[in-house]
């Protein structure tokens, strides 16, 4: 099954799943940018808009993307608010805004189904605007050379979607060449993860 097909599949039982990880990014995003105020916000991979509420709140203007139509579906019934504004786009191709025209990318568990970060990162750094930030929370490394990947159960059957194991130095690399100074790198754990490598890993990367 492709990236896209899965996720259309898992949108219809995507928020009332079981997900540690779902729930623990959605606390770290709030963390971390909650403090935030901006004039206009790109969100990559929005899934059902577990985010793009916050984000409505610290931004005047959110512009989330995501290429699962049954995601973008449940996103829009969740968030219905004028300044906030839904695509389909595919990341991998040339991003649907302007140069230098938001002042906050923010990308949560999607970058792990993109092969090629250095495309990412070339986007974003054309995009934003000089001093913006780029917020990035993925799944940690650790937990991926574990086996650990994004998953969902439908009749008694498991999904395994498709994934690329990005080390941390290679978040890191793909920033520098393309102009973005790491600010901060965070790892998190769940309450549930006592003794475990960390579940996540955030980066905020300025331009």
């Amino acid at each position: 099954m492709s990236i896209k097909a899965a996720y259309n599949d898992w949108s219809a039982t995507y928020d009332s799943d079981r997900n540690l990880t779902r729930d623990l990014d959605h606390a770290v995003t709030r963390q971390t940018l909650a403090p935030l105020r901006c004039d206009s916000i790109l969100e990559l991979g929005c899934g059902t808009g577990k985010n793009t509420a916050l984000l409505a709140q610290i931004g005047e203007k959110v512009h989330a993307l995501d290429f699962s139509e049954g995601m973008l579906r449940r996103a829009r019934e969740k968030v219905a608010a004028d300044h906030v504004t839904f695509a389909v786009a595919d990341l991998t191709q040339r991003w649907p805004v302007s140069d230098r025209s938001v002042d906050l990318i923010a990308g949560n568990l999607v970058l792990e189904h993109i092969r090629d970060l250095s495309h990412v990162f070339s986007e974003a750094s054309r995009s934003l605007a000089a001093g913006g930030r780029f917020f990035v929370c993925e799944l940690h490394p650790f937990r991926q050379y574990q086996g650990a990947q994004a998953n969902f159960q439908r009749d008694q059957a498991t999904t395994e979607i498709q994934a690329y194991t990005h080390h941390l130095s290679d978040f890191t690399k793909a920033a520098d060449e393309h102009g973005l100074a790491l600010e901060r790198l965070q790892e998190w754990w769940h309450d549930d993860d006592q003794a475990k490598p960390p579940r996540l890993v955030s980066f905020m990367f300025r331009k």
